[in-house]
């Protein structure tokens, strides 16, 4: 699962078995509170989730205010899933922009998911 974080949207996007075909699901509302943490929560276990891969928004000159705000939600993500489900960072640095070029009928939140999620499997060979 490929995870644009966000404070008050985050998208998601999810690989099938094979690290083949990557599909946006619909973004989740405030994961920041209790009723988004449980929605995402449900989304990883009923959907079998293996991995989360959370983009870690670098600006151009380094680590921003967002980036720590990043690191902390994968942090507690991480220690809410525990050891079976690898949460991971990923440099995000462009997915929005490409996100909005690709164009769809998802949400731009979740295209960026999708989009992160398809870079750190092209990169990781599937």
């Amino acid at each position: 699962m490929g995870l644009d974080y966000g404070s008050g949207r985050t998208g998601v996007a999810i690989s099938d078995p094979t690290g083949t075909i990557v599909t946006p699901l619909p973004a989740v509302r405030g994961v920041s509170a209790r009723r988004g943490r449980r929605e995402l929560d449900r989304l990883i276990a009923e959907r079998e989730v293996g991995r989360v891969v959370v983009g870690l928004p670098v600006g151009l000159r380094g680590e921003t205010a967002q980036t720590e705000e990043a690191r902390a939600f994968a942090a507690a993500l991480a220690e809410r899933l525990g050891p079976d489900v690898p949460v991971e960072l990923y440099d995000e640095r462009f997915t929005t922009r490409m996100a909005q070029q690709a164009g769809g009928s998802a949400d731009e939140d979740s295209r960026a998911a999708a989009v992160l999620l398809e870079e750190w499997l092209r990169v990781r060979g599937g």
